[in-house]
């Protein structure tokens, strides 16, 4: 049964941080095997990929048929359905389009003392894409990912994929050629982070990694990181909804379910003052679990890590949800905009009662990697701002310098760094 709590009962503080960590038991240690395979990745190169890949992902990997060929790409499209390929074309446009409009402008400017100072943006050279292919295939997050980058003016974006007993499925292809990516190789998990960190003979080294994976990936990209930059580690999905009874009970149990069925570690959690129609949510989720292809993911992920708190006005339900600081959040209320100036944490806000999350998962326009496990607390979703870096830009005058020289000349000077102070004064004697 999914936890039950209310912010009357006296021991709510405490359950509620005992929810909190729920899910910390439950992160596989799996930092030795991929502390070994990042080793091994840099010591033999393709050697280890190759043979990593064909242990993992079951088929005989050569340098020559790992990489994606154009003809393979044909293939791809050539399989795919034409409506698939409508609303690829459609949602690549809307998430370029939002991109687009993130896109931040250079600053130059000469202040009240003469000096000249701003800042300019450049693009990151090169940046990998991990996207999963096993169990799942999400040609959405190629989108996701990928126009973001390009939006921002990456110049090589390379993708890379598992591809168990070497098929890929088409739709990841589709997405990659509607994105744009042209360099794609069938190779995943901890040694695919690595070989994009380090390079091999076959791969050539990124400067940054973006994208999803299982706890192998996750791992391995804390690993490499400084090596290269990452975007985030994720973890499982997270979806909170604050509703009111004024709700469809099934539109709120198909919204939590939305998350639940993607990993039996998802979080699904419902906020709402209103006891009956929390148990009107309930039994429309048991209801619609009887219809999902994938009802014992769910089933789990809602069983297991599931909540529902019932709280007394939606003070105490904005102030749940920056504790909880979660991956996604609807505003499934009357007024949202009343509500959402005191939601400080949280990777997406959805607001009003026609915002299912699922619309941000594909066509709504930001991306959809999001922070999870509570990281929003610190961090945000994935955008054009991952893939571009600010450079200042300071110029002096000699007129400007002295204004500013007997002040940087006294803090060089206590930090006891006489180069420092020296640099500054031999320009003005």
């Amino acid at each position: 049964m999914p936890i039950k709590l209310t912010t009357k009962q006296k021991d709510f503080a405490k359950a509620f941080a005992d929810f909190l960590r729920l899910r910390e038991s439950e992160e596989k240690q799996v930092a030795g095997m991929v502390a070994e395979i990042i080793a091994r990745i840099r010591a033999e190169g393709d050697k280890a990929l190759l043979a990593y890949t064909k242990q993992f992902d079951r088929f005989g990997a050569m340098p020559e048929n790992i990489k994606v060929t154009p003809h393979d790409i044909a293939d791809a499209l050539s399989l795919c359905q034409p409506e698939l390929m409508t609303s690829l074309k459609f949602a690549a446009k809307r998430i370029r389009d939002y991109s687009q409009r993130q896109m931040p402008a250079d600053l130059d400017y000469t202040d009240d003392q003469g000096v000249r100072l701003g800042h300019r943006w450049n693009a990151i050279d090169a940046v990998g894409l991990y996207v999963p292919g096993g169990t799942a295939a999400y040609p959405s997050s190629v989108l996701m990912n990928a126009i973001p980058a390009k939006v921002a003016g990456v110049d090589r974006l390379v993708m890379v994929v598992p591809a168990p007993d070497g098929k890929l499925n088409p739709s990841l292809l589709a997405a990659a050629h509607v994105a744009g990516i042209e360099e794609i190789y069938k190779i995943g998990g901890a040694q695919a982070i690595a070989a994009l960190a380090y390079g091999t003979k076959t791969v050539a080294p990124v400067d940054k990694i973006v994208g999803p994976g299982n706890a192998y990936v996750a791992e391995a990209k804390r690993q490499v990181f400084g090596r290269v930059g990452i975007d985030m580690i994720a973890g499982p999905s997270e979806i909170l909804v604050i509703a009111d009874n004024k709700n469809n009970p099934a539109w709120i149990a198909a919204d939590l379910l939305s998350q639940a069925e993607h990993d039996v570690m998802a979080q699904s959690v419902l906020i709402c003052d209103d006891a009956k129609f929390a148990d009107a949510v309930e039994a429309q989720i048991k209801k619609i679990l009887a219809t999902l292809p994938r009802r014992e993911i769910a089933a789990a992920s809602w069983e297991k890590y599931g909540a529902i708190f019932l709280i007394q006005d939606w003070q105490e339900a904005a102030a749940l949800v920056n504790e909880l600081a979660p991956e996604h959040v609807e505003l499934a209320v009357e007024n949202p905009d009343a509500l959402l100036p005191n939601i400080r944490h949280a990777g997406a806000i959805f607001l009003g009662r026609h915002t299912p999350e699922a619309i941000g998962d594909y066509v709504a326009g930001p991306s959809h990697v999001l922070p999870t496990s509570r990281t929003a607390r610190f961090s945000s979703g994935l955008s054009v701002f991952d893939f571009i870096k600010r450079t200042s830009l300071i110029a002096a005058t000699a007129e400007s310098l002295a204004k500013l020289s007997q002040y940087a000349e006294v803090l060089a000077t206590t930090e006891g760094l006489e180069a420092h102070a020296l640099s500054v004064t031999v320009r003005r004697t």
